[in-house]
């Protein structure tokens, strides 16, 4: 049965292909190609070697088989492949090898680098760390068979190990670099999909028994609305408080999922405004120990008066202040943002309706209107704390 690499029982891998993104194949391709300057022996050779016209000729095909088919074993392994094709792949190059440098000379010893380093691209760590010391074996062998070869051969052990085992180290990289990346993207899809299920168990918390309510006393209103309306007009009336509450409910556990911070809304304000191209002055940095509901009800206020400015003001400045003020209800912290576009009155629809309930709800305050012959100014105000 055909291996491949980290099998399971059923002779596939657990993760699949090896898929490499661009920036990996080019690494690789990088550090198979850069041995390739080692052929300038074979090729001198050929040149100036002394050889026949048609042994420079069958040196030459042989030579361009070679590396055709070097450059193909490597490059395909970023796919899955069988080891035993690998094998039988590289032991094409290795009798190759063996035949050019049997037959051409010594300068053709240093084929069996590119076998080793083709071993070390292409197989397992746990095949290649035998292959590639057979690979160096086998050029030993060979070395000793050659006129002279043994004077090359110092020079080529050293690249032969190194260069296949520097592969096995890459191999080994890009793959834990990728099984990184899909571990990464399986976390995020289990923590959104549990976000989801929390999102989702809670609103059925929250609406299941107001909805199942609402439903039996809809049935009852509509039995008793005949004979008794007063006691269907109760129901009704009940049925509206529940109502009621339940639309509290679900915008309480809506703001505790999407609670913007001052923090967040500062930046999101800077890069808004910076991508409309409106000339922002906003604080470095918002203050600390600030209440929760005041700190989102101020948030709020930001993103809707930075939303107006971007979408209506047509403005090319844009200022926003954060301030602690004493008043005699106690200190205070105020939210200006002031912008120099065409300005005008507050009108309704904008949204400034929404953050004054939520700004009186925390017991703050919105003010809104022109600032000076032209611009804009909302000015926001939440209380901190009681008064001393």
């Amino acid at each position: 049965m055909a291996l491949t690499e980290k099998q399971d029982a059923g002779g596939r891998s657990p993760l699949g292909p090896l898929r490499e993104s661009g920036g990996h194949k080019v690494v690789r391709i990088l550090w198979t190609c850069i041995w390739l300057f080692y052929l300038s022996a074979p090729v001198i050779d050929l040149i100036r070697g002394g050889h026949s016209t048609g042994v420079r000729l069958l040196g030459a095909l042989g030579l361009l088989a070679f590396v055709v088919w070097y450059l193909i074993l490597v490059i395909r392994t970023a796919r899955q492949m069988v080891v035993w094709r690998v094998l039988a792949s590289l032991g094409v190059l290795a009798a190759q090898a063996t035949v050019l440098s049997l037959t051409l000379g010594r300068e053709w010893l240093v084929l069996f680098v590119y076998v080793a380093i083709a071993s070390g691209a292409a197989l397992p760590a746990e095949i290649s760390r035998w292959t590639v010391p057979g690979t160096t074996l086998l050029l030993t062998a060979t070395a000793y068979a050659v006129p002279e070869g043994d004077l090359y051969l110092v020079g080529l052990l050293v690249p032969a190990l190194m260069g296949g085992f520097a592969m096995v180290g890459v191999r080994q990289m890009i793959r834990t670099t990728v099984e990184l990346r899909q571990a990464r993207a399986t976390v995020a899809e289990l923590a959104a999909n549990e976000e989801r299920l929390r999102m989702a168990r809670d609103l059925h918390d929250l609406l299941g028994h107001s909805l199942s309510l609402i439903t039996l006393k809809s049935e009852l209103a509509g039995r008793m609305l005949p004979e008794h309306p007063d006691r269907a007009a109760q129901q009704v009336a009940d049925i509206e408080q529940v109502s009621r509450q339940a639309l509290v409910d679900v915008r309480e556990a809506v703001s505790g999922y999407r609670r913007p911070t001052l923090p967040g809304e500062l930046a999101g304000a800077r890069t808004a405004l910076t991508a409309a191209g409106v000339a922002a002055d906003l604080p470095a940095e918002a203050p600390e120990d600030v209440p929760e509901a005041a700190e989102s009800a101020l948030a709020w206020s930001l993103r809707e008066a930075v939303t107006n400015v971007v979408r209506h003001s047509g403005a090319k400045r844009c200022t926003v202040t954060l301030t602690n003020a004493q008043t005699l209800a106690g200190p205070v912290l105020e939210l200006a943002v002031t912008d120099d576009g065409a300005g005008g009155p507050a009108l309704p629809g904008n949204g400034l309706t929404g953050l004054t309930e939520r700004l009186e709800a925390v017991g703050g305050s919105l003010s809104a209107g022109p600032a000076g012959r032209t611009g804009f100014r909302l000015l926001a105000r939440v209380p901190l704390g009681s008064p001393s």
